[in-house]
């Protein structure tokens, strides 16, 4: 679905702006596809030539947890991305940077699952109700099942746009769940979970600077009025 585009904040109406460079979309989704597995790549080769530490397991889950972090933010930062600095580009990559996250997301948890935990049903529940950071990133977990599920065209179409939206606004909760079980997670040094924290905060305030212009914005005269 074709989205349109924006002016960027602060611009005024008739304003011209200048012509921006625009990927084309025969290698736009294809790029993004590869360049979003390159992690992963990485991850696999430093595991073949026993690179991955004193603890191999937890630096997977890490690494997988991190990739997922940066793409579900990617993906928030679509829209105000569009808005902000008139990126017509970017929301046409936000399904494949959501679907990514919740790749690497699934990959994350089944690491713990399957490896970690060796499927030890008992040892998992203990660490859910015991330690706040697996609660935290196990909640947030749930939250992304429903939208990769509802990622379709068909599904905007079933749901309702209204009904799809309020839905899929319960990414920006899960990126809140994902950082705070990064930030539990590191314990000590809290600076990386800060940057991605300082990120969603001012997706928050794009967002609501939007919100603030558009209904401030007066309403345009009926042609032909008066």
């Amino acid at each position: 679905m074709a989205t349109p585009a924006a002016r960027p904040l602060g611009a005024q109406p008739g304003a011209t702006r200048p012509a921006r460079s625009t990927p084309p979309d025969a290698w736009l989704k294809p790029g993004i596809f590869v360049g979003s597995l390159v992690p992963l790549a990485y991850l696999v080769w430093r595991a073949a030539t026993n690179r991955l530490g004193a603890n191999p397991i937890a630096e997977i889950e890490n690494e997988l947890g991190l990739a997922g972090l940066i793409l579900l933010v990617a993906s928030l930062a679509c829209s105000p991305a569009r808005r902000a600095f008139g990126w017509t580009w970017a929301p046409r990559v936000r399904r494949e940077l959501g679907l990514l996250a919740f790749f690497y997301a699934s990959l994350h948890v089944a690491v713990y699952i399957f490896i970690d935990q060796a499927l030890n049903v008992s040892a998992m529940t203990a660490d859910v109700l015991k330690r706040p950071f697996i609660t935290v990133g196990f909640a947030a977990m749930v939250l992304l099942i429903p939208l990769a599920l509802t990622s379709t065209k068909q599904s905007i179409r079933r749901m309702g746009f209204k009904r799809w939206q309020r839905l899929h606004y319960l990414a920006y909760v899960a990126a809140i769940l994902v950082v705070i079980h990064f930030f539990w997670r590191v314990k000590i040094d809290v600076s990386q979970p800060l940057i991605y924290a300082y990120v969603l905060a001012s997706l928050f305030v794009i967002r609501a600077g939007v919100w603030l212009l558009q209904k401030r914005r007066p309403a345009r005269p009926v042609a032909g009025a008066g």
